[in-house]
């Protein structure tokens, strides 16, 4: 049976999958028409989720807060126009440099203990941060649907129950 954090994140990867294989249906100015939500355009809410999950698995390496604030802010700047199948691709390599995390991971309940200037230590595990990602991923998908809604198309379902049949090869 799969570790509840390999498992969360595998969820995190087929929903973001299926939104964009979604998006491929939709005539192609979708992806960057602008609208009136948390972000101005389904390409910017992408790169703020691809952004918090690069800051997170940086997190979770170990790496100082501060080197990974710098690096977010670059890399948020180079990807800022990336198209959606850049975009796919960036999202394809993270989960692989994800999957090699996991890999090298001794135990997915591992303590950890993230710095933040302003919040202070924070005494987490490593799963708990893995159900971060997911959970903010979730959160975003649902905003990307709403602006679907907004320009006149229907979203696609990602909810995790989905994918558990998805998972069972169970028809939906």
């Amino acid at each position: 049976m799969k570790h509840p954090a390999l498992q969360a994140y595998e969820y995190h990867v087929w929903a973001n999958k299926r939104i964009f294989a979604h998006l491929k249906t939709l005539p192609t100015d979708v992806w960057s028409t602008e609208v009136q939500s948390v972000f101005p355009s389904i390409s910017q809410t992408f790169v703020h989720i691809y952004i918090t999950d690069t800051i997170w698995l940086s997190t979770l390496l170990g790496k100082p807060f501060d080197e990974v604030k710098t690096s977010a802010i670059h890399l948020s700047e180079k990807i800022k126009e990336t198209s959606m199948e850049e975009m796919e691709q960036l999202f394809l390599n993270s989960s692989e440099d994800y999957h090699t995390f996991f890999a090298r991971q001794e135990n997915l309940d591992a303590a950890v203990s993230p710095e933040h200037p302003h919040f202070g230590r924070l005494e987490t595990t490593v799963f708990e941060l893995i159900q971060h990602v997911v959970n903010h991923g979730t959160y975003h998908r649902g905003n990307i649907t709403a602006m679907l809604r907004q320009l006149g198309f229907s979203g696609t379902s990602t909810d995790y129950i989905f994918y558990l049949y998805a998972m069972s090869g169970s028809k939906k």
